[in-house]
């Protein structure tokens, strides 16, 4: 005899399956997420290239696939070593948004360069929460490979996300804490805040032009 009525068995069916959606769809694997976002960004270029996407929603489509792909806080948080801890909650508000107006273009402007020629993923290694994929971008007209790699962490939500790219040997992150840290030492915080508003504003002026801005070089 069954004990159960039609309300109750719906329930227990629905969570039956979740359960079993759970265990038949395995959760993405650092490579799996990486290769995918990049297919993406590669798929909005094309697309926006051959006039199938407007200016505006190719931003959009790029800062959405990113918003996915980069953990942007964490990257503010390792650019800033020594002055992350005493910002106030509004100034690591306003100095994300920034760094990943910036990064946003770097990383764009890098994946354009790429245009045409063929990724290949290496492998990746997992320790733990934390996780490398190594990549390298084969160019057959200049016979040249570059390797780019992406560091990745797990985080709470239950997802992977990049907290660094290493373009050649080049880690990201390295690169702007040194500038960013000259800048500090030399003026102050502020000054860097300030110097990052106007990169920005510039960025978006060049972008319009088709004007390409030097992405690590601080003015």
């Amino acid at each position: 005899m069954c004990l159960l009525g039609k309300s109750s068995m719906g329930r227990a069916l629905a969570a039956w399956l979740m359960v079993a959606s759970a265990f038949a769809a395995p959760a993405a694997t650092p490579r799996d997420i990486v290769e995918s976002s990049v297919t993406r960004v590669v798929t909005v270029l094309q697309d926006a290239q051959a006039g199938r996407l407007s200016v505006g929603r190719q931003r959009t489509e790029i800062k959405r696939i990113a918003a996915d792909l980069f953990d942007f806080e964490e990257m503010a948080r390792l650019t800033l070593p020594r002055d992350w801890a005493v910002r106030t909650p509004e100034e690591r508000a306003e100095f994300v948004r920034l760094l990943t107006q910036l990064l946003e273009r770097t990383y764009i402007r890098k994946i354009e360069s790429y245009a045409g020629e063929r990724i290949v993923y290496l492998g990746a290694n997992v320790d733990g929460d934390y996780a490398t994929v190594r990549s390298k971008v084969t160019s057959s007209r200049r016979h040249l490979e570059t390797p780019v790699d992406y560091r990745l962490s797990y985080m709470t939500d239950g997802h992977w996300r990049v907290y660094d790219v290493l373009i050649d040997g080049v880690s990201f992150v390295s690169t702007y804490r040194s500038e960013f840290g000259r800048v500090i030492q030399r003026s102050s915080y502020q000054a860097l805040v300030e110097t990052l508003s106007q990169r920005v504003t510039a960025a978006a002026v060049n972008s319009t032009r088709g004007a390409p801005a030097s992405p690590h070089t601080m003015p």
